[in-house]
């Protein structure tokens, strides 16, 4: 049995993961859906009050409440908070799980790597998207699911910078790729092969990746086999990068 720490992106809460918490349930496994400060059943918090140091915080102290053996996911936005949480408390998981994003560096903040979330900005918070775009496939039910449950997103989670120490790279990691939304096998290849020093750790022994068919919600739009996915990733699954 496996202990899963499932972390959202943004607008999300706990219950982005429902299904997958199910599956993952089902096949003897404990599933823990995270709702950061300010989301879902806690978005009456002052998002003025809330950065990334609160949401890294609150996942600490998740993480630091288990038994050493985590697995720790983390979808979009939320490798933010999760990076910090391992780096932090390293000797509490047993693997990292990277659903649809990358891996920020020390002192890089999402703007820095997605400056256009500031056209969202309206005062203390980030807007809830009006549309998911239909390449990630997500069905109408769950379309619908998310307009009525998604909330607003503390702006300042995304301003301010990570703080990292780097004990986390010592961690196995996996990376869950979703395909329809661009983000593919051969693309971290490539990225790899640019030889760029943050790139390096991307085919070290103990890194594997998954590609999953479908855009970057997979929790809404394949959660069944996001789910089976989570389970081989935690047994080591996956393919080295260079692997033919």
């Amino acid at each position: 049995m496996s202990t899963f720490l499932l972390v959202p992106g943004l607008h999300l809460g706990g219950w982005a993961w429902d299904t997958v918490v199910a599956e993952l349930t089902a096949h003897g496994h404990r599933a823990l859906p995270v709702t950061l400060p300010g989301l879902a059943e806690r978005a009456g918090e002052d998002p003025a009050a809330i950065g990334l140091q609160e949401h890294t915080d609150t996942l600490a102290d998740r993480l630091g409440a288990e038994e050493p053996g985590v697995i720790l996911v983390a979808h979009s936005y939320g490798i933010f908070p999760t990076l910090a949480a391992a780096d932090r408390l390293p000797g509490k998981v047993a693997r990292l799980v990277l659903v649809d994003t990358g891996l920020p560096e020390a002192g890089e903040s999402v703007l820095t790597l997605m400056p256009h979330l500031l056209d969202a900005a309206d005062g203390p918070v980030l807007r809830v998207p009006q549309q998911i775009d239909a390449v990630h496939g997500v069905p109408a039910a769950e379309w619908e699911r998310y307009r009525r449950l998604a909330t607003p997103h503390p702006a300042r989670t995304v301003t301010e910078p990570i703080k990292l120490t780097d004990a986390w790279r010592a961690l196995p990691t996996t990376g869950i790729l979703c395909v329809h939304g661009g983000l593919t096998l051969e693309t971290v290849r490539s990225l790899h092969a640019t030889g760029a020093p943050r790139f390096a750790g991307l085919a070290e022994p103990g890194v594997t990746y998954f590609e999953l068919p479908t855009g970057h919600y997979p929790m809404l739009s394949t959660p069944v086999e996001l789910a089976d996915v989570l389970i081989r990733a935690a047994a080591g699954g996956g393919r080295g990068l260079l692997e033919p």
